[in-house]
């Protein structure tokens, strides 16, 4: 006997978890670029800042800052690549768990994305006020972000954006009736081998 609609995966579950996949191939590798483009950012802000009033010091404190947040940065990326990538994992397999950790991490994901988008445009909106005595420091900042490579910005906003998409597509996907009627499926039932009836006495 068999039970087809045990194991047919509807086609929206499918999707959700081709772009559960897609999204943790991105995060892991914008935290393997972002490592990259954060040497050549050293060595061009370095560079640029010479020309500033700036103390060494005061170079060395702001690489030290931006070093450190890239990389806590990047490796925020990779643990939610990584996380996505089990959720897809659990997804495809029917694991209610791994629906509702889906949700809960697309809740995140959405908040944290429009955070990093109200940020950005508060930064770009808002010129940062600094007295007369932090001058070097004002200098820096412009050398930095002159430093970054010019789609480096534009990259960060454009992801950001595809992860608030990424995410509400996906518990959209996941709250669909085919989707709930999948993974409220019966259980197959197990396996009992069978055996022929044993030869009556003689």
């Amino acid at each position: 006997m068999s039970y087809p609609d045990r194991v047919r995966r509807p086609a929206v579950v499918t999707a959700a978890v081709v772009l559960l996949v897609g999204m943790a191939a991105v995060a892991v590798a914008y935290a393997v670029t972002s490592l990259v483009v954060l040497v050549g950012t050293v060595d061009a802000f370095r560079s640029a800042a010479r020309d500033t009033s700036a103390s060494a010091e005061e170079i060395d404190t702001m690489v030290f800052a931006v070093s450190v947040w890239t990389v806590l940065g990047a490796l925020v990326s990779l643990v939610a690549g990584l996380l996505l990538a089990g959720l897809a994992v659990g997804v495809r397999a029917g694991r209610a768990g791994a629906r509702v950790g889906t949700w809960v991490v697309a809740g995140l994901g959405v908040l944290a994305g429009c955070c990093g988008l109200v940020g950005l445009a508060v930064q770009r909106a808002t010129p940062l006020q600094l007295n007369e005595n932090e001058r070097g420091v004002a200098e820096l900042l412009a050398r930095l972000d002159d430093a970054y490579p010019g789609w480096w910005i534009p990259l960060g906003a454009g992801l950001s954006v595809g992860q608030v998409l990424g995410y509400l597509v996906v518990a959209v996907l996941l709250a669909l009736p085919a989707t709930s009627a999948w993974f409220r499926r019966p259980a197959p039932a197990p396996y009992a081998p069978t055996y022929p009836p044993p030869y009556p006495p003689r």
